[in-house]
């Protein structure tokens, strides 16, 4: 796969540089070194639920081809475009056809927003890689990183953590996003290695939110 994945690396690291050119700066959270991220973590959960790494690796590298801002209305149709996109890349460069259905497929379901049920073991392992890259120490970033590219403010200042008959709202809030959807993500994870790596990266998300209840002075409940 190596001459392959340099290929893969190349089109996804040409792809962020035109995004970030276009948007006027870096997104944090989709930039290249999350495409990395994402595709280590799936090549190991590929190695525990013996996934084939001709699905796996292209569909990775190429599963935010397409890259829809959270806030835009097309957002719950990114990963459909990103497949059509990666697929045509893949015909390009002579990939072999008969792995393009379940790279389409892998791609398509890896999304949060899509709600597209993961079919097969491929489609799972890449679905929980990157999921797990918005949970954990590096999901902590990349939440504080988005908000503050949205210029969303950090918390609410009399209830934090919405234990106080709020409504949550992460579009104004940033630490709500944390219940309104990165603690459910860690709910939807499919494979067996990215329950377990969820759950620890979980206690991770809590443990830093206790500590921000303590240094506000308000305790984190939830």
């Amino acid at each position: 796969m190596s001459d392959w994945e340099k290929m893969f690396e190349a089109k996804i690291r040409e792809a962020c540089e035109e995004e970030a050119r276009r948007l006027g700066g870096n997104d944090p959270a989709h930039d290249h070194a999350h495409f990395r991220r994402v595709v280590t973590t799936a090549k190991r959960l590929a190695e525990f639920e013996g996934a084939d790494l001709e699905v796996v690796v292209p569909a990775a590298w190429l599963h935010d081809l397409v890259n829809v801002p959270k806030d835009d209305p097309r957002r719950s149709v990114a990963s459909k475009l990103s497949g059509e996109t990666a697929i045509a890349f893949l015909r390009e460069i002579g990939y072999p056809e008969k792995h393009f259905e379940a790279i389409r497929h892998a791609i398509e379901a890896h999304s949060f927003s899509a709600k597209i049920e993961a079919r097969t073991k491929e489609a799972a392992v890449v679905q929980d890689a990157d999921r797990l890259d918005g949970l954990g120490a590096i999901g902590i970033a990349r939440v504080f990183s988005v908000g503050g590219l949205l210029k969303r403010r950090i918390y609410e200042p009399n209830d934090p953590f919405g234990t106080e008959g709020r409504g949550l709202d992460d579009l104004v809030n940033t630490v709500d996003h944390f219940f309104v959807k990165l603690f459910k993500t860690a709910d939807t994870l499919r494979t067996a290695a990215g329950r377990e790596e969820g759950k620890r990266r979980v206690e991770t998300m809590r443990g830093y939110l206790k500590e921000l209840g303590r240094e506000l002075g308000k305790e984190f409940t939830r």
